[in-house]
């Protein structure tokens, strides 16, 4: 005869195992994947923009570098330009380039015609050069100049912001800063730093002497609001 504390039993074990999740163990668990895959997006998201705003940066170092080497051998004015016209929704604030004065045959300068020296280099995906955060040395924007002429193509011919050297490779902007930060720019608006991205904002001053200095701290820039426009 069988026990019947033994048979009771082993019919409960077996109910037990055989019974599966519950509907609220499997949303719950549901839930917790949905919240990781989220946190990952958001971080790979960050993590793009930070990056994208250090090759932003180390680019436009090289370009400033570059704008001075070009004064220096040519023996004339360079500037580092900034497109600074709306009309063109990917190349707002997007767009750097180097122009030189026009040396014309006999050797001479003409001061008021500028030449493209290079191809424009475009800054990374969702990352713009800030007209907010960059100043000259007395905390004054950045001068801005109408370019058009010579090879400025129609594509090329507008409103440019610009850091200018003279013929020795002197900065004329000295203490004037730099700045590009990892943005969103909403249809009709200015665009703007991304929610709690503020640490994706990144700079360098311009020296006298040609030279950069990098940094990274948004408390340098005096950078109050993660929706201060660009």
């Amino acid at each position: 005869m069988k026990n019947p504390l033994i048979s009771k039993h082993s019919n409960y074990s077996f109910r037990s195992a055989s019974s599966g999740f519950s509907l609220i163990e499997i949303l719950v668990v549901i839930l917790i994947i949905s919240i990781l895959m989220t946190a990952g997006v958001l971080g790979l998201k960050n993590l793009a923009a930070g990056k994208g705003t250090s090759s932003a940066i180390s680019t436009c170092e090289s370009l400033s570098n570059e704008a001075r080497t070009i004064a220096i051998a040519k023996r004339c004015k360079t500037r580092v330009l900034i497109d600074i016209n709306d009309n063109n929704k990917d190349e707002y604030l997007s767009r750097v380039a180097i122009a030189h004065q026009k040396i014309n045959a006999d050797g001479t300068i003409d001061p008021n015609t500028w030449v493209l020296s290079n191809r424009a280099y475009a800054l990374p995906a969702a990352t713009y050069y800030s007209k907010e955060y960059s100043k000259l040395a007395d905390g004054s924007d950045i001068p801005e100049a109408s370019m058009s002429g010579e090879n400025f193509t129609a594509r090329y011919a507008g409103n440019y912001a610009y850091y200018e050297f003279n013929a020795e490779g002197v900065s004329l902007n000295s203490g004037a800063s730099f700045i590009i930060g990892a943005g969103i720019r909403p249809k009709g608006q200015e665009p703007r730093f991304i929610r709690d991205a503020e640490k994706d904002v990144a700079g360098f001053v311009i020296w006298r002497n040609g030279r950069t200095s990098t940094y990274r701290n948004p408390e340098h820039m005096e950078i109050d609001s993660a929706q201060k426009n660009f």
